[in-house]
Order: C-alpha cells, then structure tokens, then sequence
C-alpha cells in the first residue's frame, strides 16, 4: 500500500478541479491514485464547502415524473388484535354481575385507591380529580383486574368494537 501526500500542486489542482464542480470520484480518477473518500476528506479538512453551481442545475426543483395509477390487490386475512392473551381467560368465568351494571355502583362497594387489593375490581369511575372520584371494588375475576362487567368492557375484541356502532351517552 502507497501512502501518497497530498503536495501543494495536488492540493492546488484539487481546489481548481472541486471549485468547477467535479465530483469527488471525478476529481480523484482526474488526479490519479487518490480514492474518492481521500478526496471528500480532503476537501473537507481544507474547509471547501462552496461550489461553483454546474449549468444543468437550477433554483427551480426538479418536476417530478407522474407514476401510473396502480391498482393495488388487499387481501383480507383474520388478524387478531388487542389483548387476545387474556381474551379467553374471562370468557368462561363470565356471569352477569347485577353488581355493577351500566356503571351503577352501590356506595357500599365504591372503594378508593388505597383500599384495592387483587380480588377487587380496580376500574376507575368519574373524574380522578373529583372528591367523587372512585373505583368500582366488586369481586374480581380470576387473575384479572376487573369484575365481570368491566371485564366485557375491557377486553373487546377488535372486530367487534369496529361493527357495533358507539352507544349514546344518557
């Protein structure tokens, strides 16, 4: 491997050739034994960073060349979305819970923060900031955070919250 030195002729021919916008591969095949990368790092060590403009290049940008309309084929495949990893462990354990029925729960099982525990239903209930502000404390399923109502509420699966159409609000 030759290690070459960057003379003061070289050094004034790389200056003449980069201010008349050569590129750094044409400017390194113009001087000879000099790699393209050599070129770009001596340029940048010598602080070369205006170039002549080359008369092919504009202010204007480049128009763009229209593409075909392309028809694009989807095919549809079940995809499952959501938490399907704890989809199935409600749906057996399912039965209706009178307790906690359409948000309505009874002030004797409303429970703070501080009062959860595992076999408790831990789905919040108005406004965190509000003194009103509660969490639904009915019996909890097996291994999961929330009664059977707001189970059904909280692990939907993804088809069926896109068909059924957004309840209204009393």
């Amino acid at each position: 491997m030759t290690v070459l030195t960057w003379s003061d002729d070289r050094v004034e021919q790389l200056k003449k050739l980069w201010e008349a916008g050569l590129s750094a591969s044409q400017i390194a095949a113009e001087l000879g034994n000099v790699t393209r990368n050599a070129v770009i790092g001596k340029v940048h060590r010598l602080g070369l960073s205006g170039r002549a403009k080359s008369p092919s290049t504009s202010a204007a940008p480049r128009q763009r060349k229209a593409r075909p309309a392309q028809h694009m084929m989807r095919v549809s495949r079940p995809v499952s979305r959501g938490n399907t990893a704890l989809a199935h462990a409600f749906e057996v354990e399912m039965e209706p819970d009178p307790i906690a029925y359409d948000n309505v729960v009874p002030m004797s099982q409303r429970l703070s923060l501080l009062e959860l525990n595992e076999a408790t239903c831990h789905w919040p209930v108005g406004d965190p900031s509000s003194p009103e502000f509660f969490f639904c404390g009915g019996k909890a399923l097996t291994s999961l955070p929330y009664c059977a109502h707001h189970s059904r509420i909280a692990y939907q699966p993804a088809s069926d919250r896109r068909r059924q159409p957004a309840k209204p609000t009393r």
